[in-house]
């Protein structure tokens, strides 16, 4: 059966109107045309949908069981199709988008605020996770974009990198190499070391990079690059990590010490499913940021 909108409409507007030329009148449409849209609506549902007579129209029991509905359906399609012109003009929707906690705290807050007075009636919501997470929501579909380091394999993945990343040591104020202001990788091989958990690409990169020089003294593991903060803020050792972080490291008063010999340097980046296109919202926000980082 293919009952078409104009139908549902035309239906609604006699069913609710006094008589076919009021009807018509309010359609816009002549007597004969509605007519003849109601009369084909009745041969396509199996039988009368209205009693006529010279005065007035009314629903037969049938017309009765359908109004309703027609009423659903239309106001159904109607919001539909609201709903897509207004997130095509970004005056409605939702935006889900994942980067890493050091990118989440320290540059995405002014990015979203200049995305917000743009598209102030767009819900966001932000999930801050490790670079691993943020690969995987993107890759399964659950976040439309992420912001992370470049990933060893972008199979299905397109990356857009934003600007290098320089990975500095931490020390804390009382370790003797808080008075330099470069250091080698030699030296960091000389005191415990605090790394990310294996499996992180932040902890392979590291760990390879520092066992290039010597041998390491792994003392502790962590899973977020806030927790290597503390242990190194209560002196458990020292730690490699991204320049990214370095504004929040010294907030725990902590000294980020440049490696200027060999420097380990990786990009950070946008990420997105290769294999689908990005919502309005989305696009914008791809473009924003990278109209930041480019210009």
């Amino acid at each position: 059966m293919e009952v078409s909108y104009k139908q549902l409409k035309a239906f609604i507007e006699v069913a609710t109107s006094s008589t076919f030329a009021e009807a018509a009148n309010n359609l816009h449409v002549t007597q004969p045309a509605l007519s003849s849209a109601i009369k084909k609506l009745e041969q396509q549902v199996g039988g009368r949908l209205f009693n006529r007579d010279t005065r007035n129209v009314g629903l037969t029991p049938e017309g009765e069981v359908l109004f309703p509905n027609a009423l659903r359906l239309v106001r159904d399609w109607d919001n539909t199709f609201n709903d897509i012109q207004n997130l095509f003009a970004l005056k409605k929707g939702h935006l889900t988008i994942c980067a890493m906690p050091s990118f989440a705290e320290s540059h995405l807050p002014a990015l979203l605020s200049t995305f917000h007075n743009q598209a102030p009636n767009i819900n966001l919501r932000v999930i801050d996770i490790v670079m691993e997470q943020v690969i995987n929501e993107v890759a399964t579909g659950r976040c439309e974009l992420g912001i992370s380091f470049e990933p060893e394999r972008t199979d299905g993945l397109i990356f857009e990198s934003l600007f290098d990343d320089q990975f500095v040591l931490v020390v804390n104020g009382e370790h003797e190499l808080a008075e330099n202001e470069i250091c080698h990788w030699q030296d960091c091989l000389a005191y415990p070391l605090v790394m990310m958990n294996r499996g992180s690409a932040v902890r392979q990169w590291t760990e390879t990079k520092l066992a290039s020089y010597g041998a390491l003294n792994i003392v502790a593991e962590t899973g977020q690059l806030a927790t290597l903060g503390k242990l190194i803020k209560h002196g458990m050792g020292i730690s490699i990590m991204p320049s990214i972080c370095g504004d929040h490291m010294k907030t725990l008063g902590l000294i980020p010490i440049e490696v200027n010999s060999d420097p380990l340097i990786k990009q950070i980046g946008l990420i997105r499913n290769a294999r689908k296109g990005l919502s309005v919202p989305a696009q914008t926000l791809w473009d924003l940021i990278v109209k930041r980082y480019t210009e």
